[in-house]
């Protein structure tokens, strides 16, 4: 394949999340996960029919907007789906090359190149379908040296006060999981492999990611740089209701199931995440019996990782650890994960019986297992 054929993508640009209400979501991600409210759009900024706020830690930026009236063409989003992500923005070198590219390969447009210009710059946007209702927007920012967007002004102090900002050492993004239907996977597989020149990295079936209960099936897709990892599952045959059918019921379809945040201290991170009140899926303390046999030698110490719940997997590249936060709202859909490679490239496939039989605990209690 000819440079000139190759799909331009640097890595993730931000994620758009689609929510009731923007100011109180902003609120959350400061408040809980540490973020720095760097940016607002809304009626003071001339934009009319949507407010929002852009929030950033290490190399994560996230855009979460809400509607101004009934109106908004995406308002029934929040009836179907609830808060969730409509977005995951993708950098490119060339905008108009990158959408005609995926357009040609097959991808559905959403909005074509555009390219709006304020006193801070120029900016390049163009948006094609992914699974669900979720979209990729290719952006270029090269020419522009605003806050984050035209229509976006940097936060005013009196919104959101700098000085109890406390970040808790989220550094980027490490991978984001989508949620399809039963019998889709590989046709996303083949829409990133073909669409977006991405390849597939590694592929998990029903014998490696099952309980008693319920199984799923799993691949990972990473663009050609290696910067962007998207695994993408869906549910398999199972006695009970898998994760992915409860997800797939309460958002309404297939979407962003969870968004790996990663770290370079774990344990500093999630102490600070539980001390402002994050909540995290525990695993059984007898998963920690016999742990430093499991894996071998480890930095960190593991009565510190097993009062915290941290799970820990090793491969031939070295090993990572990983934690899972409960859903961040009342449908049990989107969550995050903590994660810290320590040379590991791998995403936890020895820990994934124990995270399932967790995740089926909550299910129980919710009454969907």
């Amino acid at each position: 394949m000819s440079t000139k054929d190759e799909m331009p993508i640097r890595k993730i640009d931000h994620v758009r999340f689609f929510v009731g209400n923007a100011r109180q979501s902003a609120y959350f991600y400061r408040n809980a996960y540490g973020f720095d409210v760097v940016a607002y759009a809304g009626l003071e900024t001339k934009v009319k029919h949507e407010a929002g706020y852009v929030v950033q830690q290490g190399g994560i930026t996230f855009v979460i907007m809400s509607p101004l009236r009934a109106n908004h063409p995406d308002s029934s989003r929040l009836i179907l789906h609830g808060d969730g992500v409509s977005d995951i923005a993708l950098q490119v070198d060339n905008v108009r090359h990158a959408y005609n590219l995926a357009v040609e390969r097959g991808a559905i447009g959403v909005v074509g190149p555009r390219a709006i210009e304020d006193q801070y710059g120029l900016y390049e946007y163009a948006t094609i379908r992914a699974y669900g209702d979720t979209t990729h927007t290719f952006v270029n920012r090269d020419n522009y040296k605003g806050a984050f967007a035209p229509g976006f002004d940097p936060i005013d102090p009196s919104r959101y006060n700098p000085a109890t900002y406390h970040p808790t050492g989220l550094l980027g993004i490490d991978h984001i999981v989508g949620n399809v239907e039963e019998g889709r996977m590989n046709e996303w597989v083949e829409f990133y492999r073909k669409v977006l020149g991405f390849e597939q990295l590694v592929s998990f079936d029903d014998q490696d990611i099952s309980t008693e209960y319920s199984a799923l099936m799993s691949k990972v897709v990473q663009s050609g740089r290696g910067k962007i990892k998207f695994p993408i599952n869906e549910p398999a045959q199972g006695r009970r209701k898998s994760q992915i059918e409860e997800y797939i019921d309460f958002y309404g379809g297939a979407g962003v199931q969870h968004i790996a945040m990663a770290t370079n201290d774990i344990v500093k991170t999630v102490r600070a995440l539980k001390a402002n009140d994050v909540s995290f899926l525990r695993v059984p303390r007898t998963y920690y019996e016999g742990l430093g046999d499991r894996i071998g030698g480890i930095k960190e110490d593991i009565d510190e990782l097993a009062e915290l719940g941290i799970l820990v997997d090793r491969d031939d590249e070295g090993y990572m650890l990983q934690i899972f936060t409960k859903p961040v709202q009342d449908r049990p859909t989107l969550f995050f994960e903590i994660i810290q490679r320590e040379g590991s490239k791998s995403f936890g496939k020895g820990n994934f019986k124990a995270l399932f039989e967790a995740i089926e605990r909550e299910q129980e209690t919710r009454g969907t297992l």
